[in-house]
């Protein structure tokens, strides 16, 4: 009795084009605030001003909603990329920096 082998080629993976639309744009964020539900995860990107040491304002300009999927493979590739980034630079610390005095 002879065995046949059949060779399958595996599916080659598309290749991907990352196009910006005229809407792109890049900001910076020194707050992220995140709101959860059943269907969706909303991402609130903002930027933190204290006024005094009484009070912080946290000026939101963008939110983004993800798919509970999406936030888990984001999860998974922010941690590859601190992981590689405190390897090469050090471990990134959590304290306020100086003058700062609050961290979200």
């Amino acid at each position: 009795m002879h065995h046949v082998k059949f060779m399958t080629t595996p599916p080659q993976q598309p290749k991907i084009q990352l196009i910006h639309t005229p809407e792109y744009r890049e900001g910076y964020a020194n707050s992220v605030q995140i709101r959860v539900n059943l269907w969706d995860f909303l991402l609130l990107f903002g930027l933190v001003n204290q006024t005094s040491p009484e009070t912080v304002n946290i000026h939101n300009f963008q939110g983004i909603y993800v798919s509970p999927q999406q936030a888990k493979a984001l999860l998974n590739v922010l941690q590859q990329n601190v992981t590689q980034y405190e390897a090469a630079f050090g471990e990134i610390k959590l304290e306020p920096r100086a003058g700062a005095g609050f961290v979200q």
